[in-house]
């Protein structure tokens, strides 16, 4: 096996041209997914490159580096309107895995449940790589292509999550479902963040569900319907039924579709209560 630990992102866009090498974030998936005693093929290991690394201002927004691990993003100073995000870093795996794990390498893994997605789904987060023909951005909605694949090509590198200046607004909640409380596949997961007018009502609400799904999917068409709103009321209008439309959820050994729904919903109704300061 050959290893590569470049230093910059250039050089890094250098060696993975043209090969099949393979990426090396913080290992927290590659390595549980590796069956032999050792790592197979070429690996280009990330962490050294300090442009991936760290949450920085961005166009009145946030940029958190691909290589952030979760638990800098559990402990940074950032708004209520990210609370959701630090929450599931607070969920993924244990502390060591919170160490080590990253927020780039959770959404190149693709897993319909991991935990990052939905609390970026609300936040209307853009995913940016590069590559030997630049650097490009797209939604992350449209970056999580199905099960384990995204938009990556193989010859680009994910560099950084983009938060925009108006997801900054507001206070959000992220609640999951498992068999126990941590080390688990979710059955279910949530996230909401509400933006509210003076009198206490809904001015703006974004809703995701994770798990209940081929990708996790932020609920667009019943986000508008809880304008005007108060938490409460809004609480009360989520039904299994007003998620059956835009989820997809299987019966599988973790649960049925019908539970999953059930699950979800309820969820969601003890998120948009969390979100109320």
């Amino acid at each position: 096996m050959s290893y590569a630990r470049p230093q910059t992102l250039t050089e890094a866009i250098r060696l993975l041209a043209g090969s099949q090498i393979r990426l090396l974030a913080g290992g927290t998936d590659l390595y549980p997914a590796t069956q032999s005693a050792a790592l197979s093929g070429p690996i280009l290991d990330l962490a050294d490159i300090a442009e991936l690394n760290g949450i920085t201002p961005w166009n009145g927004g946030l940029r958190i580096g691909a290589t952030t691990s979760w638990s800098t993003i559990a402990e940074a100073p950032l708004p209520p309107a990210l609370r959701a995000l630090q929450q599931a870093a607070l969920q993924v795996g244990g502390r060591q895995i919170q160490n080590a794990g990253t927020i780039g390498g959770n959404l190149c893994n693709a897993s319909p449940a991991a935990d990052g997605v939905p609390p970026l789904l609300v936040l209307d987060a853009r995913v940016e790589l590069a590559g030997p023909l630049g650097r490009r951005d797209l939604p992350l909605a449209a970056f999580l292509t199905g099960p384990r694949r995204t938009a990556r090509a193989p010859d680009e590198i994910v560099t950084a999550i983009f938060i925009p200046e108006q997801s900054l607004a507001g206070h959000s909640s992220f609640l999951k479902l498992g068999a126990r409380a941590y080390l688990v596949i979710s059955i279910a997961m949530v996230a909401a963040r509400l933006t509210l007018a003076a009198d206490g009502r809904i001015a703006r609400a974004a809703l995701a569900v994770g798990a209940c799904g081929p990708v996790a999917t932020r609920l667009a068409a019943l986000e508008p319907a809880l304008t005007g709103l108060t938490p409460a009321q809004a609480a009360q209008s989520i039904t299994p039924e007003t998620l059956s439309p835009p989820l997809a959820p299987i019966d599988d050994i973790r649960a049925t579709a019908a539970y999953r729904l059930e699950s979800a919903a309820e969820l969601l109704r003890r998120a948009l209560l969390d979100c109320a300061p």
